[in-house]
């Protein structure tokens, strides 16, 4: 993410604040309405240097909220590795809306499960506010493949699904390499027409809650 919105950046990232290397929460203004706290590669050693830390899965909460981000933003959005190792449990010990994008594959369905069961042991044992508000389907196209995934994914969970779905647009991997939104760099694509849709569907469903 950090990557795709500021590629130019070089400074404090999430690594050292989770680390305690810096006092406060590197924040980078993105745009008036998009603030970002940065990434590198180097949170890639979070788990192993926080492996034997007291209350480790908690990190992330403490450094938020000393932070007051919920005093200052709308919405905190928690962007995960694709693992579920300690930065991921602390950004589920951490959230209380969790959204799973799910590619409309064989393998990440079947991974699904792992998922659900992990973020239900967080909710027993750490966080009861952590669930699941939605499953978003991303990379979907007309073919018969993604169809009987999204078919077989709604008759095993139901409406917890989202109606929306991101279809596969090459405009979507195209931003990143100009550092831009797919609403600045194209808002007219599908992606862009796709993400919006999910955009209120998502807020409606946070308003009903």
């Amino acid at each position: 993410l950090t990557t795709s919105l500021a590629s130019s950046f070089d400074g404090a990232t999430i690594y050292e604040a989770l680390t305690g290397k810096v006092e406060t929460l590197p924040v980078i203004e993105i745009t008036d309405s998009l603030h970002l706290v940065p990434a590198s590669l180097t949170l890639a050693m979070v788990d192993v240097e926080l492996s034997t830390a007291i209350a480790r899965e908690s990190i992330l909460s403490e450094v938020l909220v000393k932070a007051e981000v919920s005093a200052k933003y709308d919405f905190v959005l928690l962007d995960c590795p694709p693992s579920l190792g300690l930065v991921t449990l602390n950004a589920f010990t951490a959230a209380t809306d969790i959204v799973i994008p799910l590619v409309s594959e064989v393998l990440p369905f079947k991974g699904l499960t792992m998922i659900n069961d992990f973020i239900n042991m967080v909710s027993r044992k750490l966080n009861p506010q952590a669930h699941i508000t939605g499953i978003l389907i991303t990379r979907w196209e007309g073919s018969k493949l993604s169809k009987g995934i999204e078919e077989k994914l709604r008759e095993a969970v139901g409406d917890i699904v989202f109606n929306s779905r991101i279809r596969k647009n090459i405009r979507l991997a195209e931003a990143p390499l100009e550092s831009r939104s797919i609403l600045d760099y194209d808002k007219n694509c599908n992606g862009a027409k796709d993400y919006l849709l999910f955009a209120e569907e998502f807020l409606n469903r946070m308003t009903q809650v």
